[in-house]
């Protein structure tokens, strides 16, 4: 992936497949600079959730087993809180956590994995992310749209 800017975002019709979300991006900073940008909570909070929305609660404990926690706020003021476990922290090579909505009673939703890889590519990191098992391809495809805006946030950052 070359250009700064292009998600390439794979989204199939077979019932595998529609549990599936991956997207690629083309960031122009260090995968060390980049991989930070996912771990350190002064930087998470300056992208973290789609455009427009604002971060004014995070819990993160990057080790192994370590939790994290994020309150997004949208335009609205409507508040979406997501949570999971740190499975694999290899810096700046690969992040993998779990990944769950919050429900009404905070009891977590349906889980998902995420794994989001950080390769040196073109003067810049080739990030990918994978995120698994979805129920359904909407709630894969509505990942996609907050992934791909968050990642114009992230992109943002480093301009």
């Amino acid at each position: 992936m070359s250009d700064v800017g292009t998600d390439t975002a794979k989204s199939t019709s077979t019932k595998s497949e529609d549990s599936v979300l991956e997207i690629e991006r083309h960031i122009k900073a260090t995968p060390e600079k980049v991989f930070d940008a996912w771990t350190k909570p002064e930087q998470l909070v300056k992208w973290w959730g789609p455009e427009g929305f604002n971060v004014p609660e995070h819990v993160i404990s990057v080790v192994k087993g370590g939790g994290w926690r994020t309150v997004m706020r949208s335009p609205e003021g409507t508040l979406h809180t997501c949570a999971g476990v740190y499975h694999t922290i290899d810096r700046p090579n690969r992040l993998e956590f779990t990944w769950a909505w919050e429900q009404e009673d905070g009891k977590p939703g349906h889980e998902t994995l995420v794994a989001v890889t950080f390769e040196p590519a073109d003067g810049g990191t080739r990030m990918r992310l994978v995120q698994k098992t979805f129920e359904s391809a909407t709630a894969r495809d509505g990942h996609r749209g907050g992934w791909t805006s968050s990642f114009d946030c992230l992109e943002r950052l480093f301009a």
